[in-house]
């Protein structure tokens, strides 16, 4: 009777042309690391994001997820690499960028669902009902001088205007006749346009978010195929759960695969977790708290994250611990204070 290495051995033979290594497990790689510009953070971390794998940020707003996305932008830029940010709901703020010490000039910033200034005119324009459209000029006919049209265009429309002035309504009663009184409807203009004009404003009415979510996905897949990108932030942290969890596992599975082959490190800002098994790390951050140094001025939050899923940690001995280690071990707290609040 074979033993059960030398029948693994031959399934493996009988499907390697399709799966290789069909029964044999992956050896586990512990893949380097980038650190975020936050010390508490990079010391929970053991020294921060792994590079070539997914790491998703989960969490409230007002949590930290941004703050923690941008520390880690600034130090990929500051050291000569070059990121992107994909942003999904176009509420990315380039002043807070600048003011957190990232070089805009190394980041590549996708707007999702935003329009040209000739697209919204367009739109503005064929919402608003035909008596308030601006005419176009009428083109001169035969009749009229230069080149026109064919001169049987020009009688369109006339035995509709006829038929109008041949009305029952349009004949004069006789007085003795009493007349019915006919109410007429006011005609309203309620002007189907944005908050802000988008002659003045990039700034477009949103779109539905199913459509900025693909368009999202669809670039962030060909950056990642492309190359020559150190760190990809996919922000959706806007974008209700319901919605990104119409993604499907596939995009995430071959998002980790590229980002595998490309050396890149894809940071995803979500509200609940989404790519399940794909993702290298899984942060948890909770709501902010206001910190308590000063009475009557805002010195800034206090972030509390927690790692909920880490595919492979660093072990820095080979001996396993026989109780189970405690849960304080896989969360930290950090503080971020604004610029008024000064070093403190």
């Amino acid at each position: 009777m074979p033993v059960a290495s030398a029948i693994r051995r031959q399934i493996e033979m009988a499907l390697a042309h399709r799966i290789p290594s069909a029964l044999t497990p992956r050896p586990k790689v512990i893949r380097p690391v980038a650190p975020t510009g936050i010390s508490a953070v990079d010391a929970l971390l053991e020294g921060g994001l792994p590079i070539g794998a997914i790491t998703e940020i989960v969490g409230p707003e007002s949590s930290g997820r941004t703050a923690m996305a941008l520390s880690f932008v600034s130090r990929v830029t500051h050291a000569g690499n070059v990121c992107a940010w994909v942003d999904t709901s176009d509420a990315f703020c380039p002043e807070s960028a600048a003011e957190a010490g990232i070089a805009c000039s190394r980041m590549l910033w996708v707007r999702c669902g935003v329009t040209t200034d000739r697209q919204a005119l367009a739109e503005y324009k064929f919402a608003l009902p035909d008596k308030y459209k601006i005419p176009t000029p009428a083109k001169k006919g035969l009749h009229g001088g230069g080149c026109g049209g064919h001169p049987r265009n020009e009688m369109k429309g006339v035995p509709e205007a006829i038929n109008g002035l041949l009305r029952p309504e349009a004949i004069a009663p006789r007085c003795a006749e009493p007349q019915p009184r006919v109410w007429q409807k006011r005609e309203g203009f309620e002007p189907q346009v944005p908050a802000c004009h988008p002659l003045t404003s990039l700034r477009s009415r949103p779109r539905k978010p199913w459509s900025r979510i693909e368009q999202a996905l669809r670039v962030t897949d060909l950056l990642l195929q492309m190359g020559g990108l150190n760190a990809v932030v996919l922000d959706m942290a806007s974008i209700a759960p319901e919605h990104v969890s119409r993604v499907p596992l596939a995009t995430w599975f071959r998002y980790r695969a590229a980002a595998e082959r490309t050396q890149a490190c894809l940071v995803l800002l979500t509200q609940h977790p989404s790519t399940k098994s794909s993702s290298e790390l899984v942060l948890r951050f909770q709501p902010g708290e206001a910190r308590q140094d000063e009475t009557s001025v805002f010195t800034g939050l206090e972030h509390r994250l927690m790692i909920e899923r880490r595919r492979f940690a660093q072990s820095h001995s080979n001996i396993l611990p026989l109780r189970t280690p405690p849960q304080d071990l896989s969360s930290g707290i950090w503080r971020s204070q604004p610029v008024w609040a000064g070093a403190r």
